[in-house]
């Protein structure tokens, strides 16, 4: 059942027909002992029986006609394919919150080239950010900001994003990457004719996967964008004064204000965010043992 389950499920998302197809298959096979094409002709396409040989359920019994593999698993990956609905998402997963979240991402980027927002918007933050900053360096600000932007980018990813749809996906490419070799090897332009079909659907599939991908980011940036624009506000507007605490960074050497190019056009500031983020996201994933892409653990 552990090998048959996952080429069931691949059948039942290439459509009904194949399901179908395999379940009278699997009634003759079970009545006769063996099936032949001849015995199934009436009821599916050439195509079809062709697509259930290929996927290895069906296979050959010496000369004399075909049997299915594991029977028992193939009838139990049935029914629990007609116990599970589907589901029709041309939104990819995306609720009305998750689009009103989306805007609301859109409308503060806007804070990154018009002061009115992002004074509005640091404004609104320094209530509760500015009694941080009068009582901790601003170098130590940072670096608390980081530390809670990187745990809320890992946290919604591990909570939102869809690793085991990620999964499937690479898994049904390589099938058919397999199932194409095996086509060529034999010479058999109809089955290679199906499997381009299939390629050309997956490509459809690969833009709903993005949308479903790109869900968290959206849940990201809207707690994350706030606060990267009260640090630039505090740079830049009245919450910092020029006289920044000296700061020393790593290779670098010493940093006289927070404005200063460090990388390039680059400044302290945003120089010394990004390396705290990115070290304590990568300890906080380790901690947490959160999985961000399809395979890793």
């Amino acid at each position: 059942m552990a090998r048959t389950a996952p080429k069931v499920e691949r059948l039942a998302e290439d459509g009904e027909a194949l399901t179908d197809a395999l379940q009278e298959v699997l009634t003759v096979a079970e009545e006769k002992g063996t099936v032949t094409w001849s015995d199934v002709s009436d009821e599916m396409t050439s195509g079809e029986w062709g697509r259930l040989i290929e996927s290895g359920l069906l296979i050959d019994a010496d000369g004399e006609g075909f049997v299915v593999e594991d029977p028992d698993g193939v009838r139990e990956a049935l029914e629990e394919s007609d116990a599970v609905p589907e589901e029709e998402d041309d939104d990819g997963g995306w609720t009305t919150w998750d689009k009103l979240a989306g805007l609301a991402t859109l409308g503060m980027f806007a804070g990154y080239s018009l002061n009115s927002v992002r004074n509005a918007i640091g404004g609104v933050l320094d209530i509760a950010l500015g009694p941080l900053a009068d009582i901790l360096p601003f170098y130590v600000v940072i670096l608390v900001l980081a530390v809670i932007t990187g745990a809320n980018s890992t946290i919604l990813q591990d909570n939102l994003m869809d690793m085991s749809g990620m999964e499937q996906h690479q898994e049904k490419m390589q099938d058919i990457q397999e199932r194409r070799k095996k086509a060529k090897e034999r010479d058999d332009q109809e089955a290679l004719d199906r499997l381009e079909e299939e390629q050309m659907e997956m490509m459809g599939d690969q833009l709903g996967m993005f949308k479903k991908q790109f869900r968290p980011m959206v849940w990201i940036m809207v707690i994350n964008i706030p606060i990267f624009l009260w640090l630039y506000w505090m740079v830049f507007g009245p919450g910092l004064t020029l006289e920044a605490p000296v700061a020393v960074f790593p290779i670098y050497g010493e940093v006289e204000a927070w404005r200063q190019g460090v990388v390039g056009p680059m400044q302290a500031w945003i120089v010394w965010y990004f390396l705290c983020s990115l070290s304590f996201t990568q300890v906080i994933r380790k901690a947490l043992n959160v999985q961000t892409s399809p395979g890793a653990g």
